[in-house]
This record gives structure tokens, C-alpha cells and sequence, in this order.
């Protein structure tokens, strides 16, 4: 099965609902971050991607789409491996996803986590390491941020481009992809507060 939509904005862009989003309008399986904590014999898997061994074809494997990390940093390898799918990009204001990030991803106690020795640390380090310097660093993230946003619009051909600003709603979402809107609202998960939650049940 190869993928149909490969999503190209970074995680805190309204990912996660846009995952309930596509498997509600039957583009799913969606992949997403969440999906590694229910798969975690995927793991050794990101782990060789990032040494260079990448079988998208395993690593994709029954899902039609794909959202957030992992598959977002390998974005242009996926975009060029399957020509026939659509790019999804969710973008939000720089400084609004920043201080998301801090809230959650990036707060302390996960970059504790993240740097623990041990398999969990090679996949993360795998995804994050060119960020890691300046995780903190508000001017350098939301530069890294504008830097990603404008690549992926430079790249991609806008007959293949999405560009979905969180909040959006159904409508864009729907036209673009050729279905109809549903009758219930958008979804709308992974709050700050929900992301925190679910992290300290999960430890």
C-alpha cells in the first residue's frame, strides 16, 4: 500500500487532530507519533532510517497517510517516493508553535528522557539531533521553523500542495481531497494540557 498523503508539517501544527481528521474521511490508517507507542517493533526501524537504511515501504506499512514525526523528517525522500501522493502541510504562527513545543514535546522532562542512554534515545537523537543545540532557543526554532515552512513551499508543486492553517476547519481539508464534509465538527486533540496528561500516565 503506498501512502496517499504524506504530511510535511512539523509536529504541534495541529498534527494528532489531523490524524483523527484523514482516518475520519477514509484516508487511514494515518500515521503519527502516537503510532509508535502501540508499534513499538517499529522502532529499530526509524532508528536504521536515520542511519541511512530506510524502507518506507516497511515503515509504512497498511497506513494510506502520514502526519507528524517521524515521517516528517525524512519529508522530501517521502514526497519524491511517492509521486502520486498528495502534501499535506500544517503551518501555524512560528512563535505560537514554539511555545507550544515547550509545553510539550520539548518541555524538561521529556529532553530528560530523550537523552537517557538506550533505544529510545537513539530514535529520538535520530530525529531531533540537528534541533537538539537550540531546542530552547526561541530565536533559533522559530528560524528553524520559517526555514522548514518556506523549504517545503519552494519544493513542492503547488497541484500537489496543501497548505492548511491550524483552525482551518473541514472545508479546505474536504475540497482538496474531493469529500464531503462531515456533519460533525473538526476534531480538535493533543492539548497542551492532554499532551502533558497522556505523558505522565504513560511513565
Amino acid at each position: 500500500m503506498a501512502l496517499k498523503i504524506v504530511g510535511t508539517g512539523l509536529g504541534r501544527t495541529g498534527t494528532k487532530s489531523m490524524q483523527t481528521a484523514l482516518n475520519q474521511l477514509g484516508f487511514g490508517p494515518c500515521h503519527h507519533m502516537s503510532e509508535m507507542f502501540t508499534h513499538p517493533e517499529a522502532f529499530p526501524h526509524w532508528i536504521a532510517a536515520a542511519k541511512g537504511a530506510q524502507n518506507w515501504d516497511v515503515l509504512f506499512e497498511g497506513y494510506e497517510s502520514m502526519v507528524d514525526w517521524p515521517g516528517v523528517k525524512y519529508w522530501r525522500e517521502l514526497v519524491a517516493y511517492y509521486p502520486e501522493a498528495k502534501v499535506l502541510h500544517t503551518v501555524r504562527d512560528p512563535d505560537q508553535w514554539f511555545d507550544s513545543t515547550q509545553a510539550t514535546i520539548f518541555n524538561r522532562s521529556n529532553l530528560e528522557r530523550i537523552v537517557q542512554p538506550g533505544p529510545m534515545s537513539d530514535f529520538f537523537t535520530g530525529l531531533f539531533g540537528d534541533m537538539m543545540p537550540n531546542i530552547t532557543d526561541r530565536a533559533a526554532m522559530t528560524d528553524y521553523y520559517r526555514r522548514h515552512d518556506a523549504e517545503v513551499r519552494a519544493t513542492v508543486p503547488m497541484e500537489r500542495l496543501l497548505i492548511y492553517p491550524v483552525g482551518s476547519g473541514w472545508e479546505p481539508l474536504c475540497d482538496w481531497l474531493g469529500v464531503p464534509i462531515p456533519d460533525t465538527p473538526y476534531p480538535s486533540e493533543n492539548s497542551r494540557a492532554e499532551f502533558v496528561k497522556r505523558v505522565a500516565e504513560a511513565h
